[in-house]
């Protein structure tokens, strides 16, 4: 799982059928501290997350089973939406 902040919207009106209905978000990775690490990414939300949210993201195949045993074409999918980070010893 990755931890990053919404930073945009991403529309397409036309894409492939099994991703109909779906909402995209840009994604930009980051440590805990708050400080991006890799590159923005485009993650499917479906639990209404918006631009300025601090969200958890999975990737890979845990993302593309979202939808039971209909596997879609999808790399990264919103699981949370963070309220708050703690973490002890300064990492």
């Amino acid at each position: 799982m990755l931890v990053g902040t919404v930073i945009g919207n991403v529309w397409a009106t036309r894409k492939e059928e099994n991703l109909t209905g779906l909402k995209y978000l840009f994604v930009q990775p980051e440590l805990p501290s708050g400080a991006p690490i890799l590159s923005p990414f485009i993650a499917v939300d479906r639990i209404g997350a918006g631009v300025g949210d601090k969200v958890m993201v999975t990737t890979g195949s845990s993302a593309a089973n979202i939808i039971g045993d209909h596997r879609l074409p999808i790399d990264a999918v919103i699981i949370g939406i963070i309220d708050s980070i703690d973490v002890e010893g300064g990492a």
